[in-house]
């Protein structure tokens, strides 16, 4: 495996995340070491720490000088999003491989033409979509695509967290319309849409409705107050191209949920539910096994993970043993490395684009009070 030279902007948590997940990789799959040759953030006192303790070769608080850079092969994006467009469209005018957290950008036309631009370049281009690599969603996915579920009716989901719920946390750049576009939304919903599209397809018409439940916060540093701009809790029915219908739904200010990433399939042959915090377990029902003369009335059973299911075999040897967060950014970044390597991935700016696609809808839809149909430049995404 060739040496792959990484220029990371964004000394943040996630940036931090994303060097972890490529040494664990390393340890895991084996997979070669990147070279973390530079590393950007405006701060220059954080970007010093980082470099020191993350193990990059130099460090600048320019991050136009890491997407010029004719040392770094890599360029990895963790910043917050309304960063990503600008930064991401340098790297591919300067022919870098890309991978960047989602949102991909802050409208799905921007992310449609960064994937457009990426196709012409012949890059790999990667967005963080975390949850795409849980092995329970690819349990789900396969149970869907293999038709043990039958045709699919139904799908209910949230996520939904209660990290803003207290009114003195200050304001900050996630509130504010500029700077991150909408709120739960964006910053939650993003990664249920993206499981729900790597498991159903396309979602081809939406109609919404969101509320800001905390409308003012303090400005940090004074006395005053400033408004919050975008969501606090959204919900919104969906139509599938599929012919499936749902309900879809996140708050960030969900009293006493901590990460509740749920949802339910229902298919006319079974169905399949589940939740996050309860991260090593699916629940599932099968009509077959009640046809079969297998107990009717006692309903969902539960599975739990095990070697059997992709992706945990790499991590613990027997059922029911916890795998976490930081796993599934290891399996990005083993996916990452071997796309780099000619192999394929899912979580391309295709599916960015798509995600960012349906947003834009739910949005258009909360303004217009109307259905919204989100399948106008998606059909042209290939």
């Amino acid at each position: 495996m060739k040496t792959v030279r990484v220029g990371l902007i964004g000394a943040g948590w996630m940036g931090k995340a994303h060097t972890t997940a490529f040494h664990n990789a390393k340890m895991i799959f084996g997979d070669n070491v990147p070279v973390f040759e530079v590393i950007s953030d405006i701060n220059e006192e954080q970007v010093k720490e980082a470099a020191e303790n993350l193990g990059y070769n130099r460090r600048t608080t320019n991050w136009r000088e890491v997407t010029e850079d004719p040392d770094v092969d890599l360029i990895d994006v963790a910043t917050p999003n309304y960063m990503h467009y600008e930064m991401v469209k340098a790297a591919l005018e300067n022919g870098k491989h890309v991978f960047c957290e989602k949102p991909l950008s802050m409208s799905g036309e921007e992310s449609k033409e960064l994937a457009e631009l990426a196709k012409e370049k012949g890059v790999v281009n990667y967005c963080g979509f975390s949850n795409l690599m849980n092995p329970a969603n690819q349990y789900v996915k396969e149970l869907v695509e293999t038709g043990r579920l039958g045709t699919i009716m139904r799908v209910h989901a949230t996520y939904d967290q209660d990290m803003l719920l207290d009114p003195s946390l200050p304001l900050t750049w996630r509130h504010v319309r500029k700077t991150a576009g909408s709120g739960a939304l964006c910053d939650l919903g993003s990664h249920l849409l993206s499981v729900l599209q790597m498991i159903l397809g396309d979602i081809e018409e939406v109609v919404a409705i969101d509320a800001v439940v905390i409308p003012k916060r303090p400005i940090p540093g004074t006395e005053e107050m400033g408004t919050v701009e975008n969501d606090d809790v959204v919900s919104f029915l969906v139509k599938y191209k599929n012919g499936a219908i749902g309900d879809i739904s996140s708050s960030r200010v969900a009293t006493g949920r901590k990460n509740y990433f749920y949802y339910e399939i229902q298919g006319t042959d079974g169905s399949v539910v589940y939740d996050l915090e309860r991260m090593g377990e699916v629940q599932v029902y099968f009509k077959s096994d009640a046809d079969a003369g297998h107990a009717r009335d006692c309903g969902f059973r539960t599975v739990l993970l095990n070697p059997r299911h992709k992706g945990f075999q790499y991590f613990q040897p027997a059922a029911g043993i916890a795998i976490a967060f930081d796993d599934m950014k290891t399996l990005q970044a083993h996916e990452l490395m071997q796309a780099l390597q000619g192999g394929e991935y899912l979580s391309d700016f295709v599916m960015g684009a798509k995600v960012d696609g349906v947003i834009d809808a739910v949005l258009e839809s909360i303004e217009s009070k109307q259905w919204v149909k989100c399948q106008r430049d998606n059909d042209e995404i290939q």
